[in-house]
């Protein structure tokens, strides 16, 4: 399995390197938070860890830790705008459970 984006979610990561003027990709991580027990950490990766894993999807560098991996391998980031609001949007397979702001999930 892999970790993937949509190319809208591409076009933001593309964007937001762009305008912070360095980064190699986008790095995802999981962190204990949130009402469901865990939420999804996002960052501009700088480098790549020697415990790292990398993906590339839609012409974007994907950098997942190891401690990370097994909750997000087969994710899809997808960056949707709804109204006045925009974000990245997580579809995981490996999500038992979502809070009702959809912010955390369980595994």
């Amino acid at each position: 399995m892999s970790v993937l984006v949509t190319e809208a979610a591409a076009r933001q990561i593309r964007r937001t390197i762009d305008q912070r003027g360095s980064g190699i990709g986008l790095r995802l991580a999981v962190k204990a938070a949130g009402c469901s027990g865990l939420s999804y950490v996002i960052a501009i990766a700088d480098e790549i860890g020697a415990a790292d894993t990398c993906y590339d999807s839609q012409g974007v560098k994907l950098v997942v830790d190891a401690n990370s991996l097994a909750m997000l391998q087969g994710v899809e980031i997808d960056f949707v705008r709804e109204g006045l609001n925009e974000g990245f949007r997580f579809h995981n397979p490996n999500a038992t459970g979502t809070c009702g702001c959809g912010s955390s999930f369980a595994v």
